[in-house]
């Protein structure tokens, strides 16, 4: 199954999907604090009513590690940045953290660092009627990334993906236990 509007070719500068709205300019002001620290974001969520709540998933970039001590450091340097520039109004709760084992896929290279684990990927517009999929990742071509389905090879077009998760799997859990991040 092939999504016709797909396109392979040379490597593309694709804009990573971690943010949108409001969750993408807040990201786009502190983004240059964080990755100055050694980090780098992989998801920007702002959500809540009254009482709202900024989530942001960072992780090394030096080896994909968060831990409690690298939580709080991200988490002085946004504090200090949204205490000047106020994007938020009213109050709001800020959460720290790494993007767990089954981590959202959000950036280009997430597709090729996970490629060999089990998916599941969302998708903006339908292919053949359908807009969930679950599978093997096997990386990107180009800017089309491509999952094994039951039902044959998907091959989708980053900029089509809505939403995009590694499922938890005891190959993926043991693979993190050994930090290879290399399915096999």
């Amino acid at each position: 199954m092939v999504n016709p509007d797909a396109r392979a070719g040379a490597a593309p500068q694709l804009r990573p999907k971690t943010s949108e709205g409001h969750a993408a300019e807040i990201e786009a002001m502190i983004a240059p604090a964080i990755e100055s620290l050694g980090y780098e974001i992989v998801r920007v969520l702002l959500s809540g009513d009254r009482r709202g709540k900024l989530q942001v998933m960072a992780e090394r970039k030096s080896d994909g590690g968060m831990d409690v001590e690298d939580c709080a450091a991200v988490s002085r340097a946004i504090e200090a940045i949204l205490d000047v520039e106020d994007p938020i109004p009213g109050g709001y709760v800020l959460e720290v953290s790494s993007p767990g084992i089954d981590r959202p896929l959000t950036r280009p290279k997430d597709f090729e660092t996970y490629a060999g684990f089990e998916a599941r990927l969302e998708l903006a517009v339908p292919v053949e009627g359908r807009r969930r999929f679950k599978g093997r990742l096997l990386g990107m071509d180009g800017d089309t990334v491509r999952l094994e389905t039951d039902e044959g090879e998907l091959q989708v077009g980053f900029e089509d993906l809505a939403k995009a998760k590694l499922v938890l799997t005891d190959e993926l859990i043991d693979a993190s236990m050994g930090r290879t991040g290399d399915a096999g």
